[in-house]
C-alpha cells in the first residue's frame, strides 16, 4: 500500500535514532517533507545521510534542539511554525529501583516524556484545525498499561501519554485533526541494546538473549515504524483493567501489535 503524503510537512522528535529515525525515513518514502531534529548536529546529520541512503531524493531539514526543554521547543517554533503531521517520538527510559529514583529523577522523565509532547501539540495543533486536517500521534509504550517493576517512572509517564493523547483526541474531534497513540513492546534500538548490554554483562549473554515475559519480546525498529503509515486500520478495541497486566488486545499491522486507547473509531492518514 502506498501512501501519498506529498506536500506535507512532518515533524518527528527524538528523530536521530531508533523508532523516530524510523518513522522518519517511513514518512519520506511517502512523500512528506520531514524535520528531523536531535541534540547532536553530528547525530542529525547522520540521520539526515541514513534517510536519503534509503529514500534518494527525499525531502529532508535537520535542526539542532534539545525539544526536553521549553528553549530547545521555542528553536523548532522559530525555525518550523507550522506542521501538517507531528510525531511526538521523543523519550528516555533507564532501569532504576523505585526506591532509587529521586525526585528530581522523575521531574527529568516528566519533562522529557510528558510536556515536550505537550507543547509541540499545543504549538501545532491550532494551525491544523484552522486548515482542517492533521495528524498528531504520541509514541507511548505498553508499558504504559503494565507497569515494570523496575521502570516504574518510565511507565508513569507512558500512562501520561495515554491520558494527553485520549483527551487530545476528544478536544479536536470534528475538527479533521486526528489524534493517537502507537504503544510499541520492547523494541531494538541502539538505547536499548546499550541498557540491555549493561543489564546482561555479568551474566555473559547476548542482549537478546536476556530472559523477557512473553509480553515483551524485542522486535525491529521496523515493526514500530510502519504503524504511522497505515491508511486505515480496523476500529479499536478496548479493554477493562482486569485483563492487565497482559498486553491489551492487539491490532496487527505486518509484524507489529498495536495497542491503543484512542477515543476514534478509525485511523486516517
Amino acid at each position: 500500500m502506498k501512501i501519498d503524503l506529498s506536500g506535507k510537512l512532518a515533524i518527528v522528535s527524538g528523530s536521530t535514532a531508533g523508532i523516530g529515525l524510523g518513522i522518519s525515513k517511513a514518512l519520506a518514502e511517502c512523500g512528506a517533507t520531514v524535520v528531523v531534529i536531535g541534540r547532536d548536529p553530528a547525530k542529525v546529520e547522520q540521520a539526515l545521510t541514513s534517510i536519503l541512503e534509503r529514500v534518494p531524493g527525499a525531502q529532508l531539514r535537520g535542526l539542532t534542539a534539545d525539544l526536553g526543554t521549553a528553549e530547545g521547543a521555542a528553536l523548532l517554533f522559530a525555525a518550523e511554525p507550522r506542521a501538517d503531521i507531528l510525531v511526538n517520538n521523543l523519550g528516555i527510559f533507564n532501569e532504576v529501583d523505585f526506591f532509587d529514583a529521586p525526585d528530581s529523577e522523575w521531574t527529568r522523565f516528566y519533562e522529557v516524556n510528558v510536556i515536550s509532547g505537550v507543547r509541540l501539540a499545543r504549538h501545532y495543533t491550532p494551525a491544523m484545525v484552522s486548515q482542517g486536517w492533521g495528524r498528531v500521534i504520541f509514541l507511548s509504550s505498553e508499558s504504559g498499561v503494565a507497569i515494570p517493576a523496575d521502570m516504574i517512572n518510565y511507565g508513569v509517564t507512558k500512562s501520561a501519554n495515554l491520558a494527553v493523547s485520549h483527551g487530545l483526541a476528544k478536544r479536536l474531534a470534528g475538527t479533521g485533526v486526528t489524534v493517537n497513540a502507537i504503544l510499541p513492546g520492547p523494541t531494538f534500538t541502539d538505547g536499548l541494546e546499550q541498557m540491555l548490554k549493561a543489564a546482561t554483562a555479568e551474566s555473559g549473554r547476548s542482549a537478546r538473549k536476556k530472559p523477557t515475559p512473553s509480553c515483551a519480546r524485542l522486535g525491529p525498529v521496523q515493526s514500530s515504524s510502519a504503524w504511522p503509515m497505515s491508511k486505515k486500520l480496523p476500529t479499536w478495541w478496548r479493554t477493562s483493567p482486569r485483563h492487565c497486566p497482559r498486553p491489551l488486545p492487539a491490532l496487527r499491522c505486518g509484524s507489529m501489535a498495536v495497542w491503543s486507547t484512542a477515543w476514534q473509531s478509525e485511523f486516517h492518514l
